[in-house]
């Protein structure tokens, strides 16, 4: 019995990816939960298993292939075991320019193919079969007709809202026409496109059609500027732009656009923090996790969020409200070779500091070995970006919309610092808080950095009121 291997549904709003790794061949035989290909969803890379037990009879992807939710990857013979040979398919009555499938693909998780032939599955081969009926009884024959190919699902650029407000409204995502940048689609663009489908039918009435039928645009919007030809002024090299590159590319234009951002600089002195670190670090290590700065930071923000709850909150100007969240999911930024990830923290304000230091410790190793998931990617309340491992003195970060705030962690340094009449060495650590102008206030934004500095100096002042 032939079974045919579909991707499952991966996340609540996955709806589509890439195929970045195909793990079998041909004729391999599999067991139930054996991996096929590897899946590149917006930031998670995912292997999509085997549900049957038996042996490869078609692969139905190439490496690069944009596929959607419940497309057909692979069929299986359920009914093929080891001691039964390999059937052999019937060879087409027709000549085939189709190359022999490569043998010397290597199996194992991680490792790239080359592309599989596309000659290889019926539904493209039969094109070939039917151009070579028609060229034999109707010689001679002009050109065929160019055939229209079949459209693919290549994903619109749009966020999971947008797509889930088009889904609503009944409108088909992929032909709206986006007016941000890169072609993006906006609320605005479907809301105009469905009411330009519901003005199409009156002006048709009158047998006219109507000007603002089509989605209304601003100057310039949804418009590419073309670049110069570099090549004139030198070498140049292409290269195509990764899955992640693009998502964050989109989702922080759209953050840019969407969120009057102000940014909120302060300094904290953590030397006494320091010494707390170190004398606690042996026993973190212990347990398998990893004590640093980021960790306690987890821990001050979610008390700053249940004291500040407009940080911890998205504005929906559409139903003239503020939506407060009960629950502190603070995400974390991650620098990978894919890009940067923001895998989520779940309930921080309800886990230890020795907790939170293993959780976080295998959630970063995971997001850089591609092994996150897309949930562990969702649901975040506020960020974290900590780039003191790198360098720097202060960034301005985006906030993540529809997050209202995002923390950015500087490189701490060694500073003179006068305290009872004489100069001190304290380490200070730099902190920049980007927030939405929308929701938060200047001032408010100044109390709460103020409140996370104060408490990393003395940790538990928190707790005193």
């Amino acid at each position: 019995m032939i079974k045919e291997v579909t991707i499952p549904e991966i996340g609540e709003k996955v709806e589509s990816g890439k195929v970045v790794s195909i793990l079998v061949k041909k004729g391999d035989l599999v067991n139930i939960d054996d991996g096929i290909i590897e899946f590149e969803t917006e930031k998670a890379v995912v292997e999509i298993p085997s549900p049957v037990k038996g042996r490869v009879n078609e692969i139905l992807v190439s490496i690069g292939d944009e596929m959607r939710i419940g497309s057909v990857i692979a069929k299986i013979d359920t009914e093929a075991t080891a001691a039964q040979p390999e059937p052999r398919p019937a060879e087409p009555a027709v000549p085939s320019s189709r190359k022999p499938e490569p043998e010397t693909v290597t199996r194992g998780k991680g490792i790239s193919e080359p592309p599989i032939d596309p000659g290889v599955t019926e539904a493209k081969a039969a094109p070939l079969v039917d151009r070579a009926e028609k060229q034999r009884l109707d010689e001679p024959m002009p050109p065929p007709a160019p055939v229209e190919p079949q459209p693919r699902r290549i994903p619109a650029p749009a966020s999971p809202s947008v797509r889930r407000l088009a889904r609503e409204l009944g409108a088909d995502i992929n032909v709206i026409q986006g007016s941000g940048p890169g072609g993006r689609i906006t609320e605005t663009d479907v809301k105009e496109f469905v009411k330009g489908a519901r003005r199409q039918p009156r002006a048709a009435e009158h047998g006219t059609q109507s000007k603002e039928a089509a989605p209304a645009r601003a100057v310039g919007q949804g418009k590419t500027t073309a670049l110069p030809d570099f090549s004139r002024w030198g070498e140049i090299e292409h290269a195509p732009i990764s899955t992640v590159r693009r998502i964050t590319a989109e989702s922080t234009a759209q953050s840019w656009n969407i969120v009057p951002h102000v940014t909120q600089f302060d300094r904290s002195d953590i030397t006494h923090l320091q010494g707390f670190m170190e004398r606690h670090a042996k026993t973190v290590e212990r347990s398998g996790g990893k004590l640093t700065i980021t960790i306690i930071l987890l821990k001050v923000i979610a008390e700053a969020l249940k004291r500040f709850p407009r940080f911890n909150a998205s504005i929906d100007l559409d139903r003239d409200e503020i939506i407060f969240k009960k629950y502190v999911h603070i995400g974390l930024a991650v620098d990978t070779e894919r890009g940067l990830l923001v895998p989520v923290v779940r309930d921080v304000d309800q886990k230890s500091l020795m907790g939170l230091s293993v959780e976080v410790l295998d959630l970063a190793e995971r997001a850089r070995n591609k092994r996150v998931t897309p949930d562990e990617l969702e649901g975040g309340t506020f960020t974290v970006s900590n780039q003191g491992g790198i360098g720097g003195t202060d960034f301005t970060p985006i906030v993540l919309w529809p997050q209202a705030a995002i923390l950015g962690v500087s490189r701490a340094s060694v500073e003179p610092k006068y305290i009872s009449g004489e100069f001190k060495p304290r380490t200070i650590l730099p902190l920049s808080l980007s927030y939405d102008h929308r929701i938060i206030d200047g001032a408010d934004a100044a109390r709460f950095l103020r409140w996370v500095c104060d408490s990393l100096e003395n940790p538990f002042a928190m707790y005193m009121e």
